[in-house]
């Protein structure tokens, strides 16, 4: 399985990567034509690129993947993309932060894994533009494989069209792998970013999905590829639309209440976080999805 494995592995690998680009020149272009409206006398902001490193026990190579981070643009106060491919062996603790899978074939015999994905938090200037999380992921161990990811949108002032707008296009792009795919996926976003200690949702939902294995790689593999085509054309347009929205100080007020929200559930219940600071992958790089600023009250 392993021979078998290396040409999908570096596959997987080089689509995250390519998407990462696109993403992250979108996203200066954004910077680039905020030309009027608020923050629009500022410099347009860049991402600062940085590589990360998984560490291992043995200081043996473990992979590790780049970090390219934007603070105080004209669009975004705050920007994580984070790519990487990391691999090694998964001790008792990574494996317990795998709370999704419930026994993973073969572990015990033989821990090794290899996990290659694109993690995005964006964190906006403006009150009225939300923020969003997308990531997408394949995870191999000699004995399994799987994709995961998704994306969900976080606005701090809800505009019910732009919500709706977010998940038709999520909705496109899911249909044409199959009907039941969207209200399945929806639904498990729903429930997956709810904060249960404020008996509510951190966003307006989107769609979530882990554990996917249907026996077909290639199928599952276009499917995560969709996923990841998505995200740009559900997301730009809505800001887009909103940028150029005057606020107040009472909006800023409800973004940053809102923003502790979000980082309260990043912190206590994102198996994400959790995994990457388990097998010790560069701390910055899990914690980037936090905001940089945030109130509670």
């Amino acid at each position: 399985m392993t021979e078998k494995f290396d040409d999908r592995k570096a596959r997987a690998s080089a689509w995250f990567r390519s998407l990462r680009d696109e993403i992250v020149a979108a996203f200066e272009n954004l910077e680039d034509t905020q030309t009027d409206g608020p923050l629009s006398d500022m410099e347009p902001g860049r991402f600062e690129v940085s590589e990360t490193k998984r560490g291992s026990d043995d200081g043996s190579d473990a992979g590790g993947g780049l970090m390219s981070v934007m603070r105080g643009g004209r669009v975004f106060e705050k920007i994580g993309v984070n790519v990487s491919t990391v691999y090694g062996k998964l001790g008792d603790k990574a494996q317990a932060a795998m709370a999704a899978r419930k026994g993973i074939p073969g572990m015990a015999e033989d821990p090794r894994f290899w996990a290659s994905g694109i993690s995005l938090v964006a964190h906006m200037q403006n009150p009225h533009t939300p923020a969003v999380h997308m990531n997408t992921r394949m995870f191999w161990t000699p004995h399994a494989w799987w994709f995961g990811g998704g994306s969900d949108l976080n606005p701090c002032i809800e505009y019910d069209e732009d919500t709706a707008f977010f998940h038709s296009v999520q909705k496109a792009h899911c249909d044409p792998h199959g009907e039941d795919i969207y209200p399945r996926f929806k639904e498990w976003a729903d429930e997956y970013f709810f904060v249960p200690h404020r008996g509510r949702a951190r966003g307006v939902g989107g769609i979530f999905y882990d554990d996917l294995n249907t026996g077909d790689w290639e199928r599952d593999f276009a499917f995560t590829q969709d996923v990841g085509r998505a995200f740009l054309k559900a997301f730009v347009p809505v800001v887009e639309k909103r940028r150029k929205t005057p606020w107040t100080d009472a909006d800023k007020e409800t973004q940053l209440v809102h923003r502790g929200l979000y980082a309260e559930y990043n912190l206590v219940y994102d198996r994400g976080t959790k995994f990457g600071l388990a097998t010790g992958h560069d701390a910055n790089a899990v914690l980037m999805s936090l905001p940089p600023l945030a109130k509670w009250v």
